[in-house]
């Protein structure tokens, strides 16, 4: 059994968000006892269409539970929004139980004006499984090339793990997203995503892709928020010294895993090689994705961003944390990066003299020079964390 690296609270009220088969349901199935709790699965058609017509029947099951029970699941929240309403009655008449809403996206809820429980839940991200809970079974091409969806990375026939992620893909991101976020045209939109997954990682042209896909330019900005609010993706926009600068700035766009990205850009049956520019481009973008999570689970609360001049001077990532200090990172899938071609980094400590600069790599061992430190990247990730 995995051990997953967030922690979760025993006897508090709670949302917990991650796109599915991120691994939410059995997160929770482990942590909280069955003979002590009550899991109510909202992709059980029954069950959904009898709380969608008549949510008051939960207040109903709620007073007649057993006193043994401590914990009320409720999974997919987002499918009946009003549901919300008698989770926040019962979180004041009910002390002696807490409730767990977990969901694979917060659109729905924050569209429908739904009761986000103003404070009295906390809200936890799950994302697909770290390099750090695979421990031993680790293995990096692995998770560049299928990502790390349990069921994906887990599955001992990779023929299997390929036709699930191609499943995932086809059927969850395009159909499923659609109902949810209510997209109309849904040629459009898949056209989207094939190119948004070819352009991962680069620099959003907002209106190249809306004259590639025959729609405007606000409807590819709706289009990769809904990507973002579904948890399918995220941004990283560019580095400034005002918040209100960084927003002016296009942003990048990383889908949440490197399997599911190759999935939608249909390059799984192409197999990643070690010094192309595509295995480059996989290892920065499950680089990134793994700062992040760490960042989430660790509750940190830092700053990500990426750096670009107007001269064509660039660091991957930038990562300022809570207690002002600051991490350039070069990403570089290689095992002898040359320090003397790290231009980027040099730059950026022109802007922020207190700045660390760092080259995640594919080294073995640690070395640098006075200004510029290359490690292994699993050690660049102990530091900035640590």
């Amino acid at each position: 059994m995995l051990h997953r690296t967030l922690k979760l609270p025993k006897a508090r009220s709670f949302f917990l968000f991650g796109a599915r088969q991120v691994g939410k349901s059995t997160l929770l199935r482990q942590l909280f006892s069955k003979n002590h709790s009550i899991f109510i699965n909202l992709l059980d058609s029954e069950v959904y269409f009898k709380l969608l017509a008549k949510p008051h029947l939960l207040i109903e099951e709620i007073n007649t539970l057993d006193k043994s029970i401590s914990h009320l699941i409720i999974d997919e929240i987002q499918r009946v929004p009003e549901l919300l309403n008698i989770v926040h009655k019962m979180i004041e008449e009910r002390k002696d139980i807490s409730f767990i809403l977990s969901g694979s996206s917060a659109r729905k809820l924050k569209r429908q004006g739904a009761n986000m429980l103003a404070g009295r839940a906390l809200t936890y991200n799950l994302f697909p499984l770290t390099h750090l809970e695979l421990a031993k079974d680790f293995k990096l091409s692995r998770a560049l090339d299928l990502g790390t969806l349990p069921a994906v990375y887990l599955d001992k026939e990779d023929v299997f793990a390929r036709e699930t992620l191609k499943s995932y893909a086809r059927t969850y991101i395009e159909e499923e997203i659609k109902a949810e976020a209510q997209i109309r045209q849904l040629g459009a939109f898949i056209r989207f995503l094939d190119l948004a997954a070819s352009e991962n990682g680069s620099i959003i042209n907002y209106s190249n892709i809306a004259s590639d896909i025959y729609v405007d330019y606000k409807t590819v900005q709706e289009y990769y928020q809904v990507l973002e609010d579904t948890l399918i993706g995220f941004s990283l926009y560019g580095y400034a010294k005002s918040s209100r600068k960084q927003l002016s700035k296009h942003p990048k766009f990383y889908f949440f895993d490197t399997g599911v990205r190759r999935a939608l850009a249909k390059k799984l049956d192409s197999p990643l090689i070690v010094k192309t520019r595509e295995f480059g481009e996989a290892f920065e973008h499950f680089f990134i994705a793994e700062a992040m999570r760490l960042a989430s689970y660790s509750r940190k609360d830092y700053k990500f961003s990426y750096y670009r001049t107007k001269s064509g001077a660039e660091v991957d990532l930038i990562i300022e944390t809570y207690d002002d200090r600051c991490y350039a990172v070069e990403i570089k899938a290689s095992d002898n990066v040359d320090i003397n071609k790290l231009t980027g980094l040099k730059s950026f400590k022109d802007l922020r003299e207190d700045t660390v600069l760092v080259c995640a790599s594919l080294t073995k061992r640690r070395y640098g020079d006075a200004n510029i430190l290359v490690c292994p990247w699993q050690e660049v990730l102990k530091i900035i964390f640590s």
